[in-house]
């Protein structure tokens, strides 16, 4: 398995699809550095071309979730007094710096198979970029959560203002945005932006197991397919959704899943899929 400086990849059960994924500088609280940014996409690519990969969990290492991005790599990013030919030419590289970025995040919803957020701790400003792109979201009890950019004189720019009205509404994501106040987990379970809330990362950690390996040993053929309709969905009004679903399905809905589920389940018995 390929080695990152700021991630690590662990298959906790042998033979199982379930993979962690976990956000790896626990020093700096899983804060996102450059190498973060090359890293992320990569990892996220590798397991969605693994055929062993059916579900991918992601976490972080330590106390915290992720402090958001490290304050060197912004200042880096920002930096007024490098070297470039003009004000456009620094913007322009600015601009493409910011896309790159994006770009990791957004390898969450490129990935096919389903991204669990298991949440401790900590989940401020990049953080909450990341667990908004995930699938699907839960945390502790004591995990807070912060919309945090305000207060550092920025305008968050990498997904969260996107991504967010639609889990949480638009009103609940202005309010969360100007203020960049702390969110609790029971708070942010009202919102709508976690699922489920856990007494303890024991507890969080067993309940996402549970989770995750019920989604693992369904049709990763409907898995696949329920997260892109959802996602693609998103842009489309209901009668543009569902003429894209019925396309989506003339080609998915024939398949061997379909005929082992219900094999399986008029022989009540567990269905065996094929791997992705």
């Amino acid at each position: 398995m390929e080695e990152y400086k700021t991630l690590k990849v662990v298959q906790q059960t042998q033979n199982s699809g379930v993979f962690h994924l976990y956000l790896n500088r626990p020093s700096r609280f899983n804060a996102l550095s450059r190498d973060f940014f090359a890293e992320f996409p990569k990892a996220l690519s590798s397991l969605d071309q693994n055929p062993d990969v059916t579900v991918v969990v992601l976490s972080g290492s330590g106390d915290h979730f992720c402090s958001g991005i490290d304050v060197q790599t912004l200042s880096s990013i920002t930096d007024p007094s490098s070297p470039t030919r003009d004000r456009a030419r620094a913007s322009e590289k600015l601009r493409r710096d910011i896309k790159l970025m994006q770009d990791a995040i957004t390898a969450i919803e490129r990935c096919r198979k389903p991204v669990i957020a298991s949440i401790h701790g900590a989940c401020i400003g990049g953080g909450v970029d990341i667990v908004t792109a995930c699938d699907v979201r839960f945390c502790t009890k004591d995990a807070f959560f912060s919309v945090k950019e305000v207060d550092l004189g920025l305008t968050a720019d990498l997904g969260t203002l996107q991504r967010l009205p639609g889990i949480v509404g638009f009103g609940n994501s202005m309010e969360l945005a100007l203020t960049g106040r702390r969110v609790s987990g029971d708070e942010a379970k009202e919102l709508g932006l976690v699922s489920r809330v856990f007494g303890s990362k024991e507890e969080l950690e067993e309940g996402v197991k549970v989770v995750a390996e019920g989604i693992a040993a369904k049709s990763p053929l409907a898995v696949a397919g329920t997260k892109a309709i959802l996602l693609r969905t998103r842009d489309l009004n209901l009668h543009q959704g569902l003429d894209y679903v019925a396309t989506w399905n003339s080609a998915m809905l024939v398949s061997d899943d379909l005929k082992e589920a219900i094999s399986a389940h008029l022989q009540k018995r567990k269905p065996f899929f094929s791997k992705l």
